[in-house]
């Protein structure tokens, strides 16, 4: 029980411990009082339920919305091609691809290992090599 509803249920019982006259104009008013105000401590209560059911749905909402932005925006950064792996076709040394490495018309790359020119295809438009090239 809220805390309006057990307070409406004392002045109910207060005005029973009265004896309270309905007949006279005054203890008309105040059982009107008395019902309107239990009336208003059920709509609060109602009110109440509702916002905590609504609150709940909005986290599930939340929480749903990050797990979809989670698996959207991650697997955009995970096939970036400033991250690609390839193979040197002269040591076959695995190269993690770095804009550092490669050269100014992106076209090339020297592989770290053995000093050899490698010829790629770099046309990677991510955020941080569109940045680089400003």
């Amino acid at each position: 029980m809220s805390f309006l509803k057990e307070r409406v249920s004392y002045l109910k019982g207060l005005a029973e411990g009265m004896q309270l006259d309905v007949s006279t104009n005054e203890g008309k008013l105040l059982k009107a009082i008395i019902e309107v105000m239990d009336d208003m401590a059920l709509a609060v209560d109602d009110i109440e339920e509702v916002q905590e059911q609504l609150s709940e749905q909005v986290e599930d909402i939340n929480d749903d919305l990050a797990e979809v932005e989670k698996a959207v925006f991650d697997e955009d950064d995970e096939h970036c091609c400033c991250e690609d792996e390839i193979e040197c076709p002269y040591c076959n040394e695995k190269i993690t691809l770095d804009e550092n490495l490669i050269a100014d018309d992106g076209s090339t790359l020297k592989c770290p290992s053995c000093g050899k020119e490698i010829e790629i295809d770099w046309d990677c438009e991510c955020e941080d090599c569109s940045e680089h090239e400003k």
